[in-house]
């Protein structure tokens, strides 16, 4: 199931962690998020002290982030591209003797702004600064000697409910939008 919409390509485009200070609480909140959501294995991980490779436990999508990068850059180019069509009407409209004067250089540069500023939105969106935070304080918390659980709800229910889940065995639940 995908639940990423028109820009987002990832099948889990959220995350939820808690840090835990012991393996037995970890292991038993992901037991518990797994069983009462129906979560697979692949949807909940643990990362222990030492983990070799925490990032891909973190960020397991690597195809799906690929796919995001893709789409949010064609959707909002468009979208910029349109908007500063938009705007070159409504400037065509108004009378603005710029570019009255001039409308191939005046539209050009309308468009062509908008079109880069769309494709810059597209960059923040494939960027997910939201994530970096999770992400960080993950790595640090299980370079710290901490454990973690994160888990990668493909939708807003199981999102909002491994949050509620994982407050109550853990007191740090980390979450991305």
């Amino acid at each position: 199931m995908r639940t990423d919409g028109p820009v987002l390509g990832e099948r889990a485009p959220s995350k939820v962690a808690a840090l835990f200070g012991d393996q037995r609480g970890a292991e038993a909140a992901a037991a518990r998020l797994r069983r009462e959501l129906g979560l697979g294995e692949a949807q909940v991980r643990v990362l222990s002290p030492g983990e070799p490779h925490p990032g891909r436990k973190i960020e397991p999508d690597d195809r799906g982030i690929w796919h995001t990068a893709i789409k949010a850059h064609v959707t909002l180019g468009l979208l910029g591209l349109m908007a500063g069509l938009v705007l070159f009407g409504l400037l065509w409209a108004a009378g603005i003797t710029a570019v009255r004067s001039s409308p191939w250089a005046a539209g050009g540069a309308v468009v062509m702004f908008g079109a880069v500023f769309g494709l810059l939105a597209g960059g923040l969106v494939t960027l997910r600064p939201d994530h970096d935070k999770l992400i960080v304080e993950v790595r640090e918390a299980v370079a710290g000697g901490r454990y973690a659980v994160v888990t990668h709800p493909v939708d807003r229910g199981q999102r909002e409910r491994s949050i509620e889940l994982l407050a109550e065995e853990s007191g740090e639940v980390l979450r991305t939008l």
